[in-house]
């Protein structure tokens, strides 16, 4: 066997000796720090995956939006891209475009199409936001309750130590070494939590950045659209 793999099993096994001989306020709080991190590894994992095929299908859904020439023609195909949250804010605007175009047969406020595209937008971006707080809370409470186990640990050593009477570093090691195995924990719990926050935060705002361009794109669509099927003066029409 290799002398890495070696290496790694005797490290493994020395953890797993430290942690079982912990106390039970140690092992609980261990417990617990395994449960933030699990939660927040299924957070990081879902919403990775999520926004990942939010990117794709956006960058799909533009190239499919650009080609048309009316929103009636990408309107059937939209549902398709569903994972981006640019079809909310498309749907959202073809709502209130059909709303105008129903009661007047043209589109008389612009501003209303803008405004149903800004709140498809808040939506969509909220949606991809949901459950990502958890990875903030994770990399903020987990390094405290890991250091709240290495203290308690420690506190409950040197009492040992005091009552035992002997003063010498082989008697006070070992309690020491297992309580930092509770700060060791929070910091493995929180690093993770912590970049992946950050990079989907940063993934998130690209997004919605993306939508309010794309929101500008829809408006001009629209006007685009209304020019071309309004019905012109009479005058014109006699020439």
């Amino acid at each position: 066997m290799h002398f890495s793999s070696v290496l790694l099993l005797f490290v493994g096994g020395e953890i797993v000796d430290l942690v079982l001989q912990t106390g039970p306020v140690a092992k609980t709080v261990l417990f617990i720090l395994i449960a933030f991190s699990v939660l927040s590894w299924a957070v990081i994992l879902s919403k990775w995956r999520l926004v990942r095929r939010a990117r794709a299908q956006s960058g799909r859904f533009v190239r499919a939006f650009r080609k048309a020439q009316r929103l009636q023609d990408i309107a059937p195909v939209a549902e398709q891209f569903r994972p981006s949250p640019l079809v909310g804010v498309f749907e959202g605007a073809v709502v209130e475009f059909k709303r105008q175009m129903g009661t007047t047969g043209t589109v008389h406020n612009p501003i209303a199409i803008q405004r149903a595209m800004q709140i498809a937008s808040s939506e969509e971006i909220t949606r991809l936001e949901r459950n990502v707080p958890w990875l903030a809370i994770t990399g903020a409470v987990t390094p405290f309750i890991g250091l709240f186990g290495t203290v308690w640990g420690i506190i409950d050593a040197f009492h040992g130590l005091g009552t035992a009477g002997a003063a010498t570093l082989r008697a006070v090691a070992p309690g020491i070494s297992e309580a930092l195995v509770t700060t060791a924990a929070g910091l493995a719990a929180a690093i993770p939590a912590v970049i992946a926050y950050n990079l989907l935060i940063g993934s998130i705002r690209e997004m919605a950045s993306r939508n309010d361009d794309f929101a500008l794109e829809m408006l001009n669509m629209v006007e685009r659209q209304t020019q071309s099927e309004r019905p012109q003066p009479v005058s014109e029409v006699r020439r």
